[in-house]
């Protein structure tokens, strides 16, 4: 069978010929850029010293293309956003170099420069006239974001100021996702696995702003999760807004790819620590679970997707709520966390209550 048919059959519970593969298709089931370069040394695809793209700076992610999804058996390929987490488009492409002396090709929009400590700093949507919003430590491989907190005045907390990154899906960006799933179905028989985007609640990668030049609202990591507790009724309005803005643009984007998609990316929001969930099923019933379930709900009343929830981490007590609110998908089953077995699988998770 065809990677397409394996995957449709592996999300339907039945056993395909083998185990699916899916390496690079979404954010959270990537490759950094120095391990594709000497995963392809090591397979001889390329000669020595020939850089490979970063398609995703905040993780410096690595493109896995054509000749390694075959050589690897690789079943999924990935349709995303034009736009990066810092805010800017992957074109005109340029070199640049890893600490690591990794050679590797960026977006003329990756606009770095080192301080004084020799860390390197990356600009939101490529504008040295703004504060940095990332820092890639000297002798890192990827980028932290910069917590650009305003103060806080909560007299005058407006939950529009935590959505200024979500908002209707452009014409551009809608034709940009008709002509790609398009291209992807009919020059590849691989599953295609989608992130739209503006489904993710609380992704704390995404919180503080990467992308905007002046973020607004609740921004800090430590702030978000300490007013997930004090100011909840806050963080809800931001949550039932986003998911609003976000099933209006899902049914927009649905007319213009259809079921060519397979699966989709719902949530990136990492739940668990190594030794247990970083919030009770309590906190996640009441703040994540009601915007998990809608989307989950639309997708599966209007269209085939199979959903995915990405969290790292030991989410054993959350994993009947995720069924509960619908996912099909959970990545990964990180077994080195407390409690994460084996037994539970990456693809799917959706199943019967008895078992």
């Amino acid at each position: 069978m065809d990677s397409r048919e394996r995957v449709a059959l592996a999300l339907d519970h039945q056993e395909p010929d083998c185990v699916p593969l899916d390496l690079g298709a979404s954010p959270t089931t990537g490759m950094h850029v120095s391990t594709v370069y000497a995963l392809r040394q090591a397979l001889e695809l390329d000669p020595p010293g020939t850089p490979v793209k970063v398609v995703e700076p905040y993780q410096m992610l690595g493109e896995i293309t054509p000749d390694l999804w075959e050589a690897l058996g690789i079943d999924v390929v990935g349709l995303g956003s034009r736009t990066t987490m810092f805010g800017f488009e992957n074109r005109d492409w340029k070199p640049w170099m890893l600490f690591d002396g990794t050679p590797v090709l960026v977006s003329s929009r990756f606009n770095t420069e080192p301080d004084t400590k020799g860390d390197v700093l990356m600009y939101p949507q490529g504008d040295h006239t703004v504060p940095p919003s990332g820092r890639m430590p000297r002798g890192g491989f990827y980028f932290d974001s910069i917590i650009r907190q305003p103060p806080i005045d909560d007299e005058k907390l407006n939950p529009e100021d935590n959505l200024e990154e979500f908002g209707p899906i452009s014409k551009e960006e809608l034709e940009y996702f008709r002509r790609e799933a398009d291209r992807l179905y009919t020059e590849t028989n691989k599953a295609i696995l989608a992130n739209f985007g503006g489904t993710s609640f609380g992704d704390i990668a995404l919180v503080p702003g990467p992308g905007l030049k002046y973020p607004r609202g609740i921004r800090g990591v430590k702030e978000w999760y300490i007013s997930t507790i004090t100011r909840r009724s806050y963080i809800y309005k931001v949550f039932k807004r986003q998911c609003e803005i976000a099933l209006a643009n899902l049914e927009k984007i649905y007319r213009a790819v259809g079921d060519r998609v397979a699966v989709i990316f719902v949530t990136g929001t990492d739940f668990g620590m190594q030794t247990r969930p970083i919030i009770s099923s309590e906190a996640y019933r009441k703040l994540y679970r009601p915007f998990h379930e809608r989307v989950n709900r639309w997708i599966h009343e209007h269209t085939a997707w199979k959903t995915f929830i990405h969290s790292c981490g030991s989410v054993e007590p959350l994993i009947e709520d995720f069924i509960a609110a619908g996912f099909d998908i959970l990545n990964p089953v990180q077994c080195s966390a407390a409690d994460m077995e084996r037994r539970y699988g990456t693809y799917p998770i959706n199943l019967p209550q008895s078992t």
